[in-house]
């Protein structure tokens, strides 16, 4: 027997599909080992050792593993191929001891896409376990946990308890506190704009277009240099019964590229901006494709293919659209981020001719899944297409003011001419269609209109700004982008605003200014960038992942015994309100807490009474009489860990909740609210109801 171990069972079952009868699949369930949850861990006196135990789910599967191991002739380890899943690998030797001298020989295998082909070849070239790549991820591990254990016990004592601190999140954090200080700073400036509305007068179609005003007296016109109402009626007026004709024509055709296959950080952004599709969700999704053999891997930051599919990609697309359709030599791109592993591939389907529709029909797949399949391999075949083809038309018009200034004004038209990739992956263009013009051709005028705009402040980042930003600054890999988007938010540091952007809570903003005043190396873009490519260094066997860490350690320990003594205590006085405590009598208390600001009774721990001062929202416009007590509404809640749901106003009295929001309507079958779920479905909330 032939024993493979991997990570997910659905990867299991994938691969028994093409190995067949002879190998036996087990998934480890992820890591089996870890550092412990309950202490530090890491024995800093000597070389930083990590003291790894087995996970709970651990112990019953390297159990049944150990069995199985000891009856395979032949083991191989399928981990996932990056620095995270070598480290899985080496938990599992270390845990099974197959080190080949006193335990059991192992293989490692290792493939980027889950294909026949993929496999037969990882097959044909086991190797050992990469410790470079083990190092530089334990590196990574061992430091998180160094500022997660030393750094959040100082916020515990000097702002709130429950607080933590992450290395990559809290350059996140100070990213998005930093926009919203701006955005609150900002200033907006008026400006206004000219245009005309005008029309040709000599060739077919006689149409109208506008023209905006860009020149006076052959000076371009600067965005804010029209700074008020009467500089515009000023213009206005001046050009009162003014001539307008065609000064120049300019006719050019333009070519706009496909951009390159995706990779971890392009796919995030997209699928937000198309289906604002989280950062985790959007993963979590990739990682089903990947072991339904749907997709290559999944967390990649290169943009190489391999020859076989870009063979398989020019085949596709002249068969299917024909030969204009393909460049001819196949399109390559080039990777801007940094440390890039190009070794890699990017992300792109297994095959190329398992269009989205026989991918959701054959492997019965989700809407989530079926979406970014679909996104997925649009992407992958437009990126070898050619270029769309426009006509782009740019026509300046002369006007003569009153006073004989010269006035100038433009006009852009744009027509596609030939769809190139376009045809495969949909993109927004303006089409503008301008009527046939000449030289010198007198024009009908229209009307002259000024109006008024306002400069608007920088936005909020959202998820797919935030992860473009951290990795342009080299902050964070591709598998760390999803997770710290998460935990910032699950920490209570940032929130969504009604659009999905992020902006930070009140207790966001508190900690940031903290580090930032007292560990700015810690939220700093540059050194946290810096240690990305140390810990590439490492993976690279070019730099030693325990000198990484003491050069870290160091100065960071010297500063936090510092800042100690230093810091004053947030909460040391409690600010006492006239709101009294509905069990004791005394007055309550405002206390900083974990999820903000509450109420708090300052007898604690005699009396344990708080209340938060964020009053419930309602649910829907209209109050939405509570369906069990009939007294109370619903109001939307929020859970500990943030989740929202919908309960009665008149909480503790009466308990009724539901998770989806309600609609305001009633059931015609049964009586029972009517609800909106998630995925926006309207529903009954009765379960028993159909």
């Amino acid at each position: 027997m032939q024993l493979v171990i991997v990570e997910s069972p659905t990867k299991a079952r994938t691969l028994q599909g093409f190995l067949g009868s002879e190998y036996k699949i087990m998934s480890s369930f992820g890591h089996v080992r870890d550092l412990p949850k309950s202490s530090f861990g890491v024995d800093i006196e000597h070389d930083f050792e990590p003291k790894y135990i087995l996970t709970a789910k651990g112990k019953g599967t390297v159990k049944e593993l150990k069995v199985l191991a000891g009856k395979a002739d032949n083991i191989l380890i399928s981990t996932d191929p990056d620095r995270e899943g070598e480290a899985i690998a080496w938990h599992l030797v270390e845990a099974l001891k197959l080190d080949g001298k006193a335990g059991k020989p192992y293989q490692r295998i290792e493939f980027h896409e889950i294909t026949k082909s993929a496999i037969q070849e990882a097959l044909k070239n086991p190797r050992q376990i990469n410790d470079h790549l083990v190092n530089a991820q334990q590196a990574r591990r061992v430091l998180d946990r160094i500022v997660g254990y030393k750094l959040s016990p100082f916020l515990w004592k000097k702002v709130a308890k429950g607080l933590s601190a992450g290395r990559v999140q809290s350059v996140a954090v100070r990213l998005i506190a930093e926009r919203e200080r701006e955005i609150l700073a900002f200033k907006p400036e008026e400006y206004w704009e000219v245009a005309a509305t005008l029309k040709n007068t000599k060739n077919n179609p006689l149409k109208e277009f506008q023209a905006k005003l860009a020149s006076v007296n052959g000076k371009n016109l600067e965005k804010l240099e029209i700074t008020d109402e009467t500089k515009a009626i000023n213009i206005e007026k001046n050009l009162e019964g003014a001539q307008y004709s065609v000064a120049n024509i300019e006719s050019k055709v333009t070519k706009k590229n496909p951009s390159g296959p995706f990779t971890t950080s392009t796919l995030q952004q997209a699928a937000w901006q198309k289906f604002h599709m989280t950062a985790k969700a959007t993963m979590m999704t990739a990682q089903q494709l990947y072991e339904m053999g749907l997709i290559t891997y999944h967390r990649t930051d290169s943009l190489n293919l391999s020859a076989q599919s870009l063979a398989a990609a020019k085949d596709y697309i002249t068969k299917t659209y024909g030969a204009n359709y393909h460049p001819g030599a196949s399109n390559t791109y080039k990777t801007k981020a940094k440390g890039a592993q190009e070794a890699h591939e990017a992300i792109r389907p297994a095959y190329c001719d398992q269009t989205p529709e026989m991918a959701a029909k054959d492997k019965n797949l989700t809407k989530p899944q079926a979406k970014l399949y679909e996104l997925i391999w649009q992407r992958f075949i437009a990126c070898q297409m050619v270029p769309a083809v426009f006509d782009s038309l740019a026509v300046d018009i002369a006007a003569t003011g009153k006073d004989n200034t010269n006035y100038g004004f433009r006009s852009n038209g744009q027509t596609l001419k030939f769809d190139g990739y376009l045809k495969v992956y949909p993109a927004k263009f303006e089409q503008v269609d301008l009527p046939n013009m000449e030289n010198g051709e007198p024009l009908e005028f229209i009307k002259l209109e000024p109006t008024q705009h306002f400069t608007k402040p920088p936005a909020r980042y959202n998820e797919a700004s935030l992860i473009k930003t951290l990795e342009e600054f080299g902050v964070g890999r591709p598998s760390t982008y999803a997770p710290t988007i998460s935990t910032i938010q699950t920490r209570n540091y940032i929130e969504k605003d009604e659009k999905k952007s992020l902006k930070p809570t009140e207790m966001g903003l508190l900690v940031n200014d903290l580090l930032v005043a007292h560990f700015p190396q810690i939220v700093d873009i540059g050194f946290t960038a810096k240690m990305e490519e140390d810990f590439d260094a490492i993976a690279e066997g070019e730099n030693d992942w325990v000198k990484v860490l003491r050069d870290f350690y160091g100065p960071f320990k010297s500063n936090l015994d510092a800042k100690y003594a230093e810091v004053e205590t947030k909460n040391k006085t409690a600010e006492v309100t006239d709101k009294i405590c509905p069990k004791c009598g005394a007055n309550l208390v405002i206390k900083m807490g974990r999820f903000g600001k509450f109420y708090a009774c300052p007898k604690f721990p005699e009396c344990k009474h708080t209340e938060n001062m964020e009053p419930a929202k309602p649910a829907f416009e209209h109050e939405i009489a509570c369906p069990k007590c009939k007294t109370g509404h619903i109001v939307e809640k929020k859970t500990k860990k943030r989740k929202i749901f919908y309960g009665c106003s008149a909480y503790p009295d009466c308990d009724f909740a539901l998770w989806d929001k309600p609609t305001g309507q009633n059931c015609e079958k049964c009586g029972s609210l009517i609800v909106e779920t998630i995925r926006k479905q309207i529903k009954c909330s009765n379960k028993e109801c159909k």
